[in-house]
């Protein structure tokens, strides 16, 4: 399985947003350091939003494309849209819940087989979950400490999209709405970037 495997800070730093979402992933940024600290085209303004969405999920270019395709042809906008799509997926979901304390170690658990949905034991990280569905530890993910531990002591932001409960599961209570998304990115850049460049 093709992953995005650079390191976390250097690439937060360069693209002047914290993308992994780590505490001290910006400590080391100074003026001069990010790509946005320099005058850009507009192009460069562009490649720049899309780098940044693509690295705050970790998910590489071909399937980004796939994912704008496919927000393109649904219903609604299109930005808005490919946010969602990301926004649904299960590694994300598994993070935002509370199992895993990064968006790379709720991957891992989910290619691991730590976590079920609605019952179910689903190991791909890209797995796109719908409204109702139920995120739990697989009896074999609730024998690890550090997962039972994250879900408990983890902050999570209080998102109106998600249900946490007792038992180590949590709830997709709706799809999530584009101003619920806790993402500083510029949606319409990426659809400008594609529609010139596809």
């Amino acid at each position: 399985m093709a992953r995005m495997m650079v390191p976390r800070f250097k690439q937060s730093r360069r693209l002047g947003l914290n993308v992994c979402g780590h505490p001290k992933a910006m400590k080391r940024a100074v003026k001069g350091t990010a790509r946005s600290d320099k005058k850009l085209t507009e192009y460069g303004k562009q490649l720049l939003e899309k780098q940044r969405l693509r690295a705050y999920y970790g998910v590489l270019e071909k399937q980004f494309v796939n994912l704008f395709k496919e927000a393109k042809k649904t219903a609604g906008q299109t930005g808005p849209n490919l946010v969602i799509f990301l926004e649904r997926r299960l590694d994300n979901l598994a993070y935002r819940m509370g199992f895993a304390s990064s968006i790379r170690q709720a991957r891992q658990m989910v290619t691991h087989g730590h976590l079920t949905v609605n019952g179910k034991k689903v190991n791909i990280p890209s797995y796109r979950c719908d409204a109702g569905d139920v995120i739990e530890l697989s009896a074999r993910g609730k024998k690890v400490a550090m997962f039972k531990e994250n879900f408990e002591t983890n902050f999570v932001t209080s998102y109106p999209y998600i249900s946490k409960e007792e038992g180590f599961k949590a709830t997709l209570v709706s799809i999530p709405a584009r101003e619920d998304v806790p993402i500083e990115i510029e949606d319409q850049l990426i659809v400008e970037f594609y529609s010139k460049n596809m």
